[in-house]
């Protein structure tokens, strides 16, 4: 290949450290600032000797970081230099674990900048950036374009936890102050006891300390043969979930739902919405909805923890899934 210029030089130069040259003496061990170092070869080597370069493995030999001259040097010799080209034609493959992030830079940290490649799909855009927080900004690539956009307008719940039941007294969470908000999905819950309403408390301590007291609910409810009406309470022991009883019979479904947690860091607000269906009366089937809005009005401390139950009895089966939003 041609150049215009100098041909680029590729190679790992090396001048050893002064040699001492010792009568009657051949073999002297070659460093590079007070440590051994190994040639490639000895064609990877310049060698002059008293003013004249050295013929490599005629005039010389190497075995690791040893040079042997091909007869005893005498007083008055000199090493004038020794110089080590390195492997100029193969640069070769760095051992595992040897190319760190402080070589690379490809990491970014919060006072340096950097890059990180992720597998982050954001419909159907191809996202390129360092893992976000919540004031971060990410570059995307919109046919072929690239824009700059906050991360939190495309930031949705992503999965935390999830559970199954089986047998359990309760299902409980903790929610990580690294969300803002979060969700949690419920689906056939199943009391062991027939006709048992539906229960959440929390706690905002870090030892888990379940509030027993000051929750405030309202609760629309439906039945496809009773109608609908509200329910509500203040300055309760606990959230009741469900307008009416879930049952246990093997012909009911259990209680599923969907139920949102807004502003857990102060004084919560929670909505959610559920159904369940049993079988009763004259119907086949009942269908039972329920509907409300929650509070806490105890304190403003942040919600640390969640917990789902029956007003008595296990929970016998079902799934719950928590989701957090950033």
């Amino acid at each position: 290949m041609s150049y215009i210029g100098a041909k680029p030089t590729i190679g790992n130069f090396q001048i050893c450290d002064a040699i001492s040259v010792v009568n009657g003496q051949a073999a002297y061990t070659m460093q590079v600032g007070s440590v051994n170092v190994i040639p490639q070869s000895s064609n990877h080597m310049i060698v002059s000797l008293n003013g004249t370069i050295q013929k490599p493995n005629s005039s010389f030999t190497v075995a690791n970081s040893v040079i042997t001259f091909s007869s005893n040097l005498a007083t008055g010799d000199v090493i004038d230099f020794i110089q080590i080209l390195g492997d100029v034609l193969d640069l070769g493959v760095p051992s595992d674990a040897t190319v760190t992030n402080a070589k690379t830079n490809f990491v970014s940290t919060s006072s340096a900048a950097g890059l990180q490649i992720k597998d982050n799909i954001i419909s159907g855009q191809t996202a390129l950036t360092s893992t976000p927080d919540n004031t971060d900004e990410i570059l995307i690539s919109d046919a072929g374009t690239l824009k700059r956009i906050d991360y939190s307008l495309i930031s949705g719940f992503s999965m935390i936890n999830e559970t199954t039941a089986s047998g359990s007294a309760s299902v409980a969470f903790t929610l990580s102050s690294s969300f803002k908000h979060f969700m949690v999905l419920y689906e056939n819950i199943i009391p062991a006891s027939d006709q048992q309403h539906f229960f959440l408390t929390h706690s905002n301590d870090s030892a888990s300390t379940f509030e027993s007291a000051n929750y405030n609910f309202t609760i629309k409810g439906f039945e496809d043969d009773d109608g609908e009406d509200f329910y509500g309470a203040n300055g309760q022991s606990s959230i009741q979930l469900t307008r009416y009883q879930v049952g246990s019979d093997t012909a009911e479904f259990g209680v599923s739902g969907v139920m949102y947690l807004g502003g857990v860091s102060t004084n919560t607000a929670v909505h959610k919405g559920g159904v369940h269906i049993s079988s009763s009366e004259t119907y086949t089937a009942k269908l039972n909805g329920n509907f409300g809005a929650f509070n806490y009005s105890g304190d403003t401390s942040a919600w640390t923890n969640i917990k789902f139950a029956f007003a008595s009895g296990n929970i016998e089966s079902g799934s719950f899934k928590l989701l957090g939003s950033r």
